[in-house]
């Protein structure tokens, strides 16, 4: 839940990116990497921060997903099934975000989610095996 309440946050309200001021235009970006490429072109510019949000940070709110839903839903715990789940989170985000215009539909952000998606996953992965070695649990 609380999982859920930062991400709407950050995704439509927050003041510090700029989610608080509704464009009268539609903004999207439909071509990948170009958003992670001009961030990275110019860092300089943008500074550090500003980069390691946009990239990492699209990464890391998938994480939480990609963990969670195995871990709450076992017929959750094949991999294409989370990572496909992840995909569509992140899609259904950024289209709020483009219907609302608040922020940018890019799906350069629908790439960075599904990759945390997929870690997050991967920490379950590990994390359920150190559980089931030391409790003796059934498979995953």
């Amino acid at each position: 839940m609380i999982y859920l309440a930062c991400l709407i946050y950050f995704m439509f309200f927050s003041e510090a990116y700029g989610r608080t001021d509704v464009s009268p235009d539609y903004r999207y970006n439909l071509v990948l990497f170009r958003e992670i490429k001009r961030f990275l072109m110019h860092r300089d510019v943008l500074g550090t921060a500003a980069v390691l949000i946009n990239i990492w940070g699209n990464v890391a709110m998938g994480i939480p997903l990609g963990f969670a839903v195995p871990l709450l839903f076992p017929s959750m715990q094949r991999p294409e099934r989370t990572i496909i789940l992840a995909f569509l989170a992140s899609l259904l985000a950024e289209t709020f975000q483009l219907i609302l215009r608040v922020g940018c539909f890019d799906v350069d952000d629908l790439l960075l989610n599904t990759i945390g998606g997929a870690i997050g996953y991967l920490m379950f992965v590990v994390f359920w095996h150190i559980w089931r070695k030391k409790n003796g649990e059934k498979k995953l």
